[in-house]
């Protein structure tokens, strides 16, 4: 189980990640672009890759589930009750890395 204040001190944690107010809810950001949404208070949405969303919920289908915008597969819901730290640390570092810009990244 991972709480709400855990996962938003994992996400923001990273580099230049910001937590803004989406549509209502908590979103995570870096250089404005979105890497995840709290959706509710125990449901974090995390915009990974296709393939990544696919072996998630292969990997942890009692913690990982499809999200679909339209008919695009976009992230992955984390169920925070059923998610360990580890699971979640390693989806929003691989989101954070699909949008931060490359400045942020070492060498």
């Amino acid at each position: 189980m991972v709480t709400t204040d855990q996962a938003r001190a994992i996400a923001l944690a990273l580099p230049e990640a910001v937590e803004q107010d989406h549509h209502g809810r908590p979103s995570f950001r870096v250089a404005s672009r979105i890497f995840a949404t709290l959706w509710t208070p125990r449901a974090l949405n995390i915009m990974v890759g296709e393939d990544r969303v696919v072996a998630a919920v292969e990997d942890e289908p009692q913690a990982c589930s499809n999200v679909f915008w339209g008919r695009a597969l976009r992230a992955v819901r984390v169920d925070l009750d059923a998610a360990g730290t580890e699971l979640v640390t390693d989806l929003l570092a691989e989101a954070w890395s699909r949008k931060a810009p490359r400045r942020l990244f070492p060498g």
